[in-house]
């Protein structure tokens, strides 16, 4: 749909529902606004994540039903 037709069709709306279509305008607006996404970067969490070497090491709580 190009945005003369979608001009076009709204132009033939009664005025109260040009209104809400304006209130849906500035509803997807405010909406893209808060999504925008940082961009990511290769590596930022680095050093955050600890991986303990008895990471497989059965655990204390289960023994009793590792047979």
């Amino acid at each position: 749909m190009t945005t003369t037709m979608l001009y076009t069709k709204i132009n033939n709306l009664p005025p109260s529902m040009v209104k809400e279509v304006d209130d849906l305008v500035e509803f997807l607006i405010t909406k893209r606004k808060k999504e925008k996404i940082k961009e990511r970067i290769f590596g930022c969490a680095k050093g955050l994540i600890v991986m303990h070497d008895d990471f497989d090491a059965p655990l204390e709580d289960f023994k009793e039903y590792i047979q």
